[in-house]
């Protein structure tokens, strides 16, 4: 524990009024700007560069001694956000918190004495507060305690902070503020400042894989005059100067297959898509995923891909392919188990060869609780009753990384359909945790059946499936120009963050997640 902290630990909070904390603050800012004005320093001065950050310091000098410190005589300016102090009369202790993170969270204490920094500044440093970004240029030492700390031949304020920090031993206790007001969240819990940096490092790890393996990163549009690419409600919008309804994409599927098309072998894009759908600790309407899409490949390459992609992303985001999540192991080291649908209900469920009885499913689906009007069980044919009692029963047993395999070529629009058994498809989803990570399949290039396929979303639409697709008559276009055999894979980046993060919510792991407006 820290010269600051020892003392801290033992005092009782003070509870104050945050208006009146406002105010008193707003009063010290008003008397920073008239001595701006009246030639004696600036209120907001951006001149300043730290020449080190708390992790390295602490990397290069925590194994030092005492001696060995004094007689490196080591220099450094450092800055950062004040999360503790302590005046002590003619010599006070306080806490800068800067960018890195290290095993101090990227905290460094600094102290600072009256006769080293001028008596002036030293009594206008014990009337700064916590939140102040503050600093600090001195000798790198340590204390009598043994902690490394920086003793202060000059401070300077940089940036008052108008509002009080949360408790500074117990953070933001509200989950809601802490998503809304991320900015504290990251201020005062290093485990959230932790988080981001992870996802940070995973996709740019998805993003050198991607390229160490040829292909092409694009970007395509994010309004689209026709929503497509998957089964799902768009955001809808009005381009003024078109004149014309436009959509936020709900995924960039037919667009990067359109550059297969033209050409480029191997494409993939990292970005936003949206879907105007429910909010819960899974969904969020604003999204990232990763699309890829190679010329050439089947489902099955794309399988034995997407295996290495994850567990490339999971090393180097957190060192280890055996992760922990939600209390429980999941193994990324061992090959990625691969079933069909009806495999995965024999293996996972009693239903045996019922699997195969279109009744039986019926009725077992009405004992889970489906309603026959709302849920339309009378009106599907055996491979989507397949589909949904597999949802119903399987999705929350697959933890360990399972490839799910051969959906009904009714329910895939955009994948080719097994050339043995065309009422199914080269299609797969992948589950970990019991969550969908992942969809690829062989992508269907017959113009043709494409064109019959999207006549068949249409005629569902117009029977009330709000959820189908529409016609998009480019894209046929497209493919009557030819597109070569080809495999093209989804993965949503947040729900993969969720994992190698340990994560219990989405929000957890989006920066600013989508909440309802403020009242």
């Amino acid at each position: 524990m820290s010269d600051l902290q020892a003392t801290a630990a033992t005092s009782a909070p003070v509870v104050q009024d945050e208006n009146q904390l406002i105010l008193e603050r707003r009063e010290k800012l008003k008397t920073i700007r008239q001595q701006q004005v009246d030639g004696k320093g600036v209120a907001f001065p951006n001149d300043y560069k730290p020449s080190h950050k708390a992790a390295a310091l602490f990397a290069d000098f925590e194994a030092k001694t005492t001696e060995e410190l004094a007689a490196l005589n080591v220099q450094v300016k450092v800055a950062g956000r004040m999360m503790l102090k302590r005046v002590m009369g003619k010599a006070s202790f306080c806490t800068l918190q800067d960018s890195s993170l290290g095993a101090t969270g990227g905290r460094i204490q600094i102290y600072v004495k009256g006769e080293d920094v001028g008596e002036e500044l030293y009594a206008a440093f014990k009337h700064w507060d916590l939140g102040d970004i503050v600093a600090a240029e001195g000798t790198v030492f340590k204390t009598r305690t043994g902690e490394l700390s920086i003793h202060a031949t000059s401070v300077r304020l940089l940036t008052k902070s108008l509002r009080p920090m949360p408790d500074k031993f117990h953070g933001m206790a509200d989950q809601e503020t802490k998503y809304r007001q991320r900015y504290v969240d990251l201020m005062t819990d290093v485990e959230a400042r932790k988080r981001f940096m992870a996802r940070s490092k995973a996709v740019s790890a998805l993003r050198e894989f991607m390229v160490g393996h040829d292909f092409l990163e694009v970007e395509t549009p994010m309004l689209h005059p026709i929503p497509g690419g998957a089964n799902a409600k768009p955001f809808k919008t009005h381009h003024n100067a078109l004149d014309q309804e436009m959509f936020l994409r709900i995924a960039p599927e037919l667009y990067l297959k359109r550059l297969i098309v033209g050409g480029f072998d191997r494409v993939f894009e990292i970005n936003r898509s949206y879907r105007n759908e429910g909010i819960s600790v899974r969904h969020n309407p604003e999204f990232t995923m990763m699309e890829f899409y190679a010329a050439y490949w089947n489902y099955q390459d794309l399988m034995d891909y997407t295996e290495s992609l994850i567990r490339d992303a999971a090393m180097k985001a957190t060192g280890s392919l055996q992760l922990t999540y939600a209390d429980k192991p999941v193994d990324l080291e061992q090959p990625f188990e691969r079933l069909t649908i009806v495999e995965a209900i024999r293996k996972y469920t009693e239903a045996g060869d019922n699997v195969e009885n279109a009744e039986w499913l019926t009725n077992a689906l009405k004992k889970l609780g489906l309603n026959e009007a709302k849920n339309k069980l009378a009106g599907r044919t055996l491979a989507s009753l397949q589909v949904l009692y597999f949802e119903e029963t399987v999705e929350e047993k697959l933890w360990n990384p399972t490839f799910i395999m051969e959906h009904p070529t009714e329910i895939s629009p955009l994948a080719r359909a097994n050339d043995d058994r065309p009422e199914v498809t080269e299609r797969f989803e992948l589950y970990i945790t019991g969550r969908e990570f992942g969809n690829g399949f062989s992508e269907l290039n017959d113009a043709e059946d494409q064109a019959a396929r999207f006549q068949a979303q249409v005629n569902a639409k117009d029977s009330g499936d709000d959820e189908a697709m529409h016609f998009d008559h480019d894209f046929v276009r497209a493919l009557e120009y030819g597109m070569p055999p080809t495999g093209g894979c989804g993965i949503g980046i947040d729900r993969l963050m969720m994992l190698l993060t340990d994560s219990a919510s989405i929000r957890d792991v989006i920066l600013f997640p989508a909440l309802r407006r403020e009242v």
